[in-house]
């Protein structure tokens, strides 16, 4: 896993029964990087679940996409306790860290636009979710510290879809899916400008200019 200061900063880590379900994890012998696996199935599954919302009008459907999200962000927080604070870490864990986030939202993104009859706003929103990490860890490789600002970071991004997709479960007339996954594309499309100006600025400054 990501050493101590490159990882997200999260109020919830600190939480009592989030730190004793992670000893209870790490006690059964459940790996950070099995961890990190495990938020993709759930995220499939959610994927899933927004895909057949859309064909088959279930409302229900959208609610367990919901719940899909909720327990993939759960085990991208779990797989850092249990590496960090349990002292599980391995080499490979910085690769599971990041590639299964990538993953997760892709799927998520690109289902819920499927569902809601808006693919192309679940491309474009996949594409600007990939994007701003991709520029947090130009930062970091280009000597910066790493940047998690916002202000749709992944945090945000799936906030914003839980709440779209527990809505529409209510079946309400508007298209709210379509319009958390245009507010999710603009607001990280801004994300993604606000972190390359920061670059930018970061290397001037170290470059004394």
């Amino acid at each position: 896993m990501a050493s101590e200061p490159s990882r997200r900063p999260i109020r919830a880590r600190s939480a009592g029964w989030i730190q004793s379900l992670a000893r209870g994890l790490g006690a059964a012998g459940l790996t950070p990087n099995a961890i990190s696996t495990l938020g993709i199935v759930f995220a499939a599954g959610g994927a899933a679940a927004f895909y057949f919302a859309g064909a088959q009008d279930g409302a229900w459907l959208w609610w367990l996409g919901a719940l899909g999200i909720q327990l993939r962000l759960m085990c991208n927080l779990l797989d850092g306790l249990v590496a960090v604070e349990g002292g599980q870490g391995s080499p490979t864990g910085p690769l599971f860290n990041e590639v299964p986030d990538r993953v997760e939202d892709a799927l998520l993104l690109l289902a819920a636009g499927y569902g809601a009859g808006a693919p192309a706003w679940g491309v474009a929103a996949t594409l600007f979710a990939l994007f701003a990490p991709y520029l947090r860890a130009t930062g970091v490789a280009l000597g910066q510290d790493e940047d998690f600002v916002g202000p749709m970071a992944k945090q945000h991004r799936m906030f914003t879809l839980t709440l779209a997709a527990i809505l529409a479960g209510f079946e309400l007339e508007f298209a709210v899916v379509e319009v958390a996954l245009i507010v999710i594309t603009v607001g990280t499309a801004l994300t993604c400008l606000i972190r390359l100006q920061r670059i930018a600025r970061g290397l001037r400054r170290g470059a004394g200019a």
